[in-house]
């Protein structure tokens, strides 16, 4: 059966952050907080945000607070002031929000645009999906994601997020819905990095699936997890390798 309609994850698939997001934390807190471990950032940021994911699922009361929240907890957890920490917060998590919502703070792989075009020159309708805030629009638009490349489903905008099959079938009824279309799962395929919320929550949404696995230094924020099984797995290195899988 033809392929209709590919849908893509955004960070670490069609975006990555310019330089690590550690480093770019650190040098945001620098004016304010002094000279701290990037190391020590790097292990408090994915202890907070794995924490808050757990803890406010899907941005829950706000991203901004969530952020917040993450910003705070990587701070105290890479060793800074907790009284220099309070009176700057309101200065650090402005700068932080801004700096990830456009270019300064993420880029978009080479391989990202050229599939694009392809797939619509091919009459393929593309979307993206992501576990993310509503702050990855103005991010996609500012990396000049292509005007085809509809709709972008945001979780925070959803309140649901990946692995939940709702929100890939909230995506494709969405495609149909502008495009006039009758799509089916199973002429979809959705192409993202983590096994469990892109791979398997696409699989079980009843789409085909490709897990995007980048090698060398473009892979080095790919989410893995220890331990994970990749036995049946449809792997790709590249976005370019998503367009065989369509012909």
């Amino acid at each position: 059966m033809s392929i209709r309609l590919v849908t893509f994850d955004a960070l670490h698939t069609l975006i990555t952050p310019r330089w690590p997001i550690h480093v770019q934390y650190a040098m945001t807190f620098e004016p304010y907080l002094g000279t701290l471990d990037p190391n020590s950032i790097k292990r408090s940021f994915k202890t907070a945000l794995k924490a808050l994911q757990v803890e406010k699922p899907a941005y829950k009361h706000g991203s901004q607070n969530w952020w917040a929240e993450v910003i705070k907890r990587t701070a105290l957890g890479a060793g800074a002031n907790p009284r220099i920490l309070d009176t700057s917060l309101e200065d650090i998590v402005p700068r932080l929000m801004n700096r990830f919502s456009s270019r300064e703070g993420y880029r978009i792989f080479e391989d990202a645009h050229p599939t694009l075009r392809a797939l619509h020159k091919r009459q393929i309708y593309t979307a993206v999906i992501s576990n993310s805030d509503s702050r990855m629009r103005s991010v996609l638009t500012d990396l000049d994601l292509p005007g085809y490349t509809i709709p972008i489903v945001l979780s925070e905008e959803e309140g649901i997020e990946k692995p939940a099959k709702e929100i890939f079938l909230r995506t494709i009824e969405r495609v149909n819905s502008m495009r006039g279309e009758r799509i089916r799962p199973v002429q979809c395929i959705h192409v993202g990095d983590e096994l469990e919320a892109d791979y398997y929550g696409a699989t079980k949404a009843g789409m085909r699936a490709l897990l995007l696995r980048r090698m060398g230094p473009d892979g080095e924020g790919t989410h893995v997890v220890d331990g994970e099984d990749l036995r049946g797995v449809e792997v790709v290195e590249g976005l370019d390798e998503v367009l065989r899988y369509v012909q």
